[in-house]
């Protein structure tokens, strides 16, 4: 007598995301869109400043046409992303990136390009790479479970900082040995290929709620913006992320002029220069999912930003001539990439942990509307400043109010817990939740 048939229990998670093929997919997908960014973010300012002799003042406006979309729509993209089809969105927003960026070679051909066009490419690129991210970080639970979260934001990190390392060296060689026209070109072709990488994977991609209604946006708005406000954890990092941006973009600002002018570099020495602070991402990424463990997520938020931020206090003593004059500035920005991508890594992972699913992509989207807004102010006032102070004065005070930025988390509830975890039903969401802080 035959036995009745049983039901095949599902299949185990893979013990590690490198045997998760929409992992690997998704992974592949963020990290040609990443380089794409940055080797974006890198070209168009070396254009402006090489190509086009653009000012402080407009080279502190397309610095901060680059992160202008979180102010515009950062907001409401919280509320769009969670209704809509993620991947299908974020395929989208990249084909629109490639597009505009084929822009700029038809104008250089034609003898027309200049810094208003590489504003606008940078404003519109800038409005759809907010729907982008905010889409990949709040997807990115819908695909793997809560025990791989820090794993695959310790992977997305660190092509990321493979990205901001390869991605200005890349840039700034193109530029002196092909032009404008080519770099660019290769820029979209790249975004093109994020969009067929997302179009292979063949898992659901449903939208929420499946109709594509829902409560009015205000309202949806409204209720992120007081689940966050009563999050004591949640504002601390928002503050702590805030500041640093701020300041990042007053750095931003002028950075490319202090290597490139006040140091004499080369494109390719400046983009070189630049790559050092993605060489500290790099490292950050390859160690933080130990660091963090190690040390526990809580402190790694508030630990990490105290003993690196500050490094950035070395790059305005770098001088003229020869490497070892440069030599602060390299290790500055090293220390300080490292320190980033670890707090990224810790800050990223406990907001997908603690936060409902309905409420992942808005509370995501308000960070990125707060962080992203506050670069964008800054790069404006480094543009100001620069034209006022001076480049290295400049300098002095973005990395001095980097410095300051640890004091949100250092001063927060996170001093009292070592680790995360998910908050449990009923709980208030003002009161972070973890483990008490053992001594180690």
């Amino acid at each position: 007598m035959s036995r009745p048939p049983t039901a095949t229990a599902p299949a185990p998670p893979p013990v590690s995301l490198r045997h998760h093929r929409a992992f690997r997919l998704f992974w592949a997908a963020d990290s040609v869109s990443q380089f794409g960014t940055y080797v974006g973010n890198a070209l168009l300012p070396l254009l402006a400043a090489t190509t086009l002799a653009a000012t402080p003042l407009e080279m502190g406006l397309l610095s901060a046409a680059e992160t202008m979309g979180y102010l515009l729509i950062g907001l409401p993209a919280g509320v769009w992303v969670a209704r809509a089809r993620q991947r299908r969105l974020m395929r989208r927003a990249n084909t629109g990136r490639a597009l505009l960026l084929c822009t700029i070679p038809v104008a250089w051909w034609s003898g027309l390009l200049t810094v208003a066009q590489l504003i606008a490419v940078a404003l519109l690129c800038g409005v759809l790479a907010v729907l982008f991210d905010v889409a990949y970080q709040s997807h990115l639970p819908a695909l793997v479970d809560r025990d791989h979260l820090l794993e695959g934001n310790a992977r997305l990190q660190s092509s990321q900082s493979l990205a901001q390392i390869t991605g200005p060296g890349i840039g700034g060689s193109l530029v002196q040995v092909a032009g404008p026209a080519a770099p660019v070109l290769a820029t979209a072709l790249g975004y093109l290929t994020s969009s067929l990488l997302l179009r292979r994977m063949r898992e659901p991609d449903p939208a929420n709620p499946p109709d594509g209604t829902g409560p009015p946006l205000l309202a949806e708005v409204g209720a992120g913006l007081r689940f966050m406000a009563r999050h004591r954890t949640l504002l601390a990092i928002t503050g702590c992320t805030a500041t640093a941006n701020f300041f990042a973009g007053v750095l931003g600002a002028v950075q490319v002029l202090f290597l490139t002018g006040v140091l004499g570099l080369g494109g390719s020495a400046a983009g070189a220069t630049l790559s050092v602070l993605g060489l500290g991402g790099v490292l950050g990424a390859l160690s933080a999912h130990r660091v963090v463990r190690r040390i526990g997520q809580a402190r790694a938020v508030w630990l990490v930003p105290l003993t690196t931020f500050p490094a950035l206090l070395l790059v305005p003593l770098a001088g003229r001539g020869a490497l070892l004059a440069l030599a602060p500035a390299l290790a500055g920005l090293l220390v300080t990439g490292y320190g980033v991508v670890v707090y990224n890594v810790a800050q990223v992972s406990y907001r997908q942990v603690v936060c409902p699913e309905a409420m992942l992509a808005r509370a995501n989207a308000t960070v990125r509307f707060v962080g992203f807004g506050a670069v964008t102010l800054g790069a404006l006032l480094g543009g100001v400043l620069g034209e006022s102070v001076g480049i290295r004065g400049t300098l002095w005070i973005a990395a001095c109010g980097t410095s300051l930025a640890a004091a949100w988390v250092v001063c927060s509830p996170l001093r009292g817990i070592r680790d995360f975890a998910p908050a449990p039903t009923g709980a208030p969401t003002g009161t972070p939740t973890g483990t008490p802080t053992d001594g180690t």
